[in-house]
């Protein structure tokens, strides 16, 4: 036997350290290779962390809960050479101490390359008021996955699919109470994209409520049995603690982003222009889609349109899409379109990479993978870098309006209001029409207010006239 001590890789970009949020082995536990042992938190994200080797646990050196420096030992190991086990420890970053025991090796690669895509080729991605996966657009590498350890699904953690019959297992979070034993045994009509959908989010369709025209399960019955205890609504209204206070520790993703939202607001000066809009055409248009051959199995929503608007836009109006370096401006041919994420552990913003060379049909299975990745608080630091311009989709709050703080590194954002019937004036009268408001902020050291506002008034005009698109 020889004991491996493994140490906190750099699983992100220059990471210096990360908390230990939840154990997934004890000691005494046997690993296997590519088993998710841990689940960290750094600065940008929740990371599960893989085995680069085969073993027994025999100690785990830290604590849940405790924040430890990049390449210091957390866990440690014992192996058999001799079986023929991989017994390679990953190298510790520069300036970590060196640890004797550990023989030099190339599991550093592979434990790095595995926390960066532990979601192998397929994903699903939840961002504010959207929905479910789609087809895969990642095509990072994916290390086979050994019996009985999770798989996984994009970044998300996704549990073995359940049994077809009802099994007396826990149910997932969030999901209603089983149904009576009568009732389970009734057929399941859903069509094989929803199956595969349930399958995905860890939701068994026999306890699902089907709403469908024939009494099948539809995607939102199948969305709405995964988030029933999500962090998008408030459940029930709790009684106050007996404690007269509450006092919450400042580390990991929200003091990235309150250290982020601070450097922007003091250091670039925002400047805010709104737009009420007549949506109806872009309601009618969501309602076509999601009739249509095409969208089968793909979540449509205004979010949709509004990302489209926001492409076409840019194109007319380049210097929304840049970078403020202080020495030059760098105006970016390309959209990397951040989409602001609620998520249990606070505000992200993930971004769909080259958005505009992207269908519909593509921008929405994008946004849907980006959506449930978020949700389930998986999304990897390289998922959060390079954007170029961020929608914020304040509306599936009820909110009309506001002022959005700008994502760092870039000089637009917009805000996306609810869409509600409004009396509207058309052609004289006075009618009932979906209206909306949109906002925007810039930087105004990039851009003026007439191309602010040019811009702005660009996205109004899809979202009011949808048919613009086709130009």
């Amino acid at each position: 036997m020889s004991e491996i001590r493994f140490p906190l890789p750099d699983v992100g970009e220059g990471l210096t350290e990360a908390e230990i949020v939840q154990w997934k082995v004890a000691p005494g536990d046997r690993i296997v290779l590519d088993q998710v042992f841990v689940e960290i938190e750094t600065a940008k994200s929740l990371v599960e962390l893989p085995s680069a080797y085969e073993g027994v646990v025999a100690e785990l050196l830290v604590d849940e809960g405790s924040t430890v420096d990049v390449g210091t030992p957390i866990l440690v190991i014992q192996t058999d050479a001799s079986n023929g086990m991989n017994t390679s420890v990953p190298a510790a970053p520069a300036g970590a101490p060196a640890d004797p025991q550990a023989p030099a090796s190339d599991a550093a690669e592979l434990v790095a390359d595995t926390a960066a895509s532990i979601a192998g080729d397929e994903g699903g991605a939840v961002l504010v008021g959207h929905g479910a996966s789609g087809p895969a657009l990642s095509r990072r590498r994916r290390h086979p996955v050994a019996d009985g350890a999770h798989a996984h699904l994009g970044d998300a953690h996704v549990p073995p699919a359940p049994p077809t019959a009802p099994a007396a297992e826990a149910a997932p979070i969030g999901a209603s109470a089983p149904r009576p034993a009568a009732e389970s045994q009734m057929p399941v009509i859903a069509k094989p994209p929803i199956r595969k959908l349930a399958k995905d989010l860890g939701v068994d369709l026999t306890r699902v409520t089907p709403t469908g025209p024939i009494g099948d399960i539809t995607r939102d019955d199948v969305i709405r049995e995964a988030t029933q205890a999500s962090v998008f609504r408030n459940i029930q209204t709790p009684e106050l603690p007996e404690d007269r206070e509450t006092r919450i520790p400042v580390k990991g993703v929200r003091k990235a982003i309150a250290n982020a939202m601070v450097q922007s607001a003091f250091t670039a000066p925002h400047v805010s222009v709104f737009a009420d809009v007549d949506a109806t055409r872009t309601m009618e248009f969501v309602k076509r889609l999601k009739a249509s051959p095409d969208f089968a199995g793909v979540k449509v929503s205004p979010l949709l349109i509004m990302a489209k608007a926001m492409i076409w836009a840019v194109r007319r109006n380049p210097t929304v899409n840049a970078q403020w370096t202080d020495e030059e401006i760098i105006v970016k041919h390309f959209v990397n379109l951040g989409i602001a994420a609620a998520t249990p552990r606070g505000l992200i913003v993930p971004n769909v990479k080259d958005a505009q060379n992207m269908s519909m049909v593509e921008l929405a299975t994008a946004l849907e993978q980006l959506t449930l990745t978020a949700r389930e608080g998986k999304t990897q630091p390289a998922e959060m870098q390079h954007g170029t311009i961020t929608i914020t989709n304040i509306g599936v709050f009820g909110m009309d309006t506001g002022t959005p703080i700008l994502n760092p590194g870039e000089v637009a954002i917009v805000a996306l209001g609810t869409i509600k019937q409004k009396p509207w004036v058309v052609d004289g009268e006075v009618r009932p029409r979906y209206v909306t408001t949109i906002g925007g902020s810039f930087d105004h050291r990039v851009v003026d207010g007439d191309v602010a506002s040019r811009f702005l008034a660009d996205v109004a005009a899809i979202i009011e006239e949808p048919a613009l698109l086709l130009d």
